[in-house]
């Protein structure tokens, strides 16, 4: 009896140190998170399925306001990754950094600009605050483009730093405008916010929401970016072939109540959302011709590698997806 414990206690000692051992080999991965939308899903679905911890990732999300503090946060390895725009590249780059976009999940603008209440025309917005997440972020870029669409200039306007719950900002008044996706965009149409011009009605090709590293980390832990793609690439097929389990997962992290928003949200994720995270380089023109005053130059090379889809493709990856989850 007493061999038989001493066996038993001996199995669980070594068990306990292969789970050690298991821990201490993850890869610490962290994502800093700009602001909370549906273009996260492929993400949440491949952390709650445990994608990321079978590609070996120790994988958590670092909650960030906007992407104000993104490139000396990925310089610094407080991060490895951000789930950000291109705008936020191209403005870093030009103040020293290095960074690059390595894949999207979403290649085109997906932002409404909605106005408060008591704002019916163009030229109301004159001298008014319009709200932005942080300069030089999507919300920021394409504030721009919706302004010259109204033909306002962001001189006849006064911007605003609002961070990350711009819907509450324009319905309570507290900026007379706002660039808003899902699903914010569907919570501003069920409040009836007038939206004074849709930028995603008009199907702008554009690196809207990508994948940014820095470019020595890619250069130095590649095989860790490679585990990251492939894990989120495959949370992007489970979203798209599980519609229910996807529609709890985004009702949970962006604590939606109402079905109707959950549902257009959901769509539009489907809808938008490149499955393979591949960047369409024509939206990261457009990005560089609306930011050419800034000297972003005409170069994508300068702010996206696209080595790390090509080798994904190259390797079989993709197929394999389509095969595993029967979407071709």
């Amino acid at each position: 009896m007493r061999t038989a414990i001493y066996a038993l206690g001996m199995l669980l000692a070594l068990a306990a140190m292969r789970a050690d051992a298991d821990a201490a080999e993850a890869i610490p991965f962290a994502m800093g998170e700009a602001s909370p939308a549906n273009t996260y899903l492929a993400v949440w679905m491949a952390e709650e399925a445990g994608f990321y911890a079978a590609q070996g990732l120790d994988f958590r999300t670092v909650i960030m306001d906007g992407g104000r503090e993104m490139a000396a946060d990925l310089e610094a390895g407080e991060i490895q990754l951000m789930h950000i725009g291109m705008s936020s590249v191209v403005r870093d780059n030009l103040m020293g950094s290095d960074l690059v976009e390595i894949g999207s999940l979403s290649n085109v603008i997906r932002q409404t600009m909605f106005v408060a209440p008591g704002i019916r025309r163009a030229e109301d917005l004159r001298g008014r605050a319009i709200g932005i997440s942080s300069l030089g972020s999507e919300s920021d870029s394409t504030t721009t483009l919706a302004l010259q669409r109204l033909g306002l200039t962001r001189d006849d306007v006064r911007i605003r730093e609002i961070g990350r719950d711009r819907f509450d900002a324009v319905r309570r008044g507290m900026v007379s405008a706002t660039m808003l996706g899902e699903p914010s965009r569907s919570r501003a149409m069920a409040y009836e916010l007038l939206p004074i011009i849709d930028l995603y009605a008009e199907r702008i090709p554009w690196l809207y929401s990508g994948l940014v590293v820095d470019r020595t980390y890619l250069n130095e832990h590649r095989d860790a970016v490679l585990k990251f793609m492939r894990a989120t690439i495959e949370g992007n097929y489970l979203a798209v072939t599980n519609e229910i389990g996807a529609k709890n997962v985004l009702s949970r992290r962006l604590n939606l109540t109402e079905a109707a928003i959950v549902d257009s949200s959901y769509e539009n994720f489907k809808q938008e959302t490149p499955i393979n995270a591949e960047i369409d380089p024509e939206g990261a023109r457009n990005v560089l011709r609306a930011l050419a005053d800034m000297g972003a130059g005409d170069n994508i090379d300068d702010y996206v590698d696209l080595s790390i889809i090509e080798e994904l493709r190259g390797e079989g990856f993709f197929a394999a997806m389509q095969e595993k989850y029967g979407v071709h």
